[in-house]
């Protein structure tokens, strides 16, 4: 039976807030490779709104325990 894996902040692969780092660590993806296509949709949404839905994601997912 596969077991759900809970999507967390991560503690140790984190730069700004470990969102990047914990989604990576969920979907077994190296992290850089989140963060580049964070930045990208940054710069191709004009960078706001991809910094509210980092801080938004910062606020929502819980640390890990």
């Amino acid at each position: 039976m596969n077991k759900i894996k809970k999507m967390h902040l991560s503690k140790t692969d984190k730069k700004i807030g470990g969102v990047c780092g914990g989604i990576g660590e969920t979907f077994e993806i190296d992290s850089t490779i989140i963060r580049l296509i964070f930045i990208f949709l940054a710069l191709v949404t004009e960078i706001i709104p991809a910094i509210i839905i980092y801080i938004l994601a910062w606020l929502i997912i819980p640390s890990k325990i």
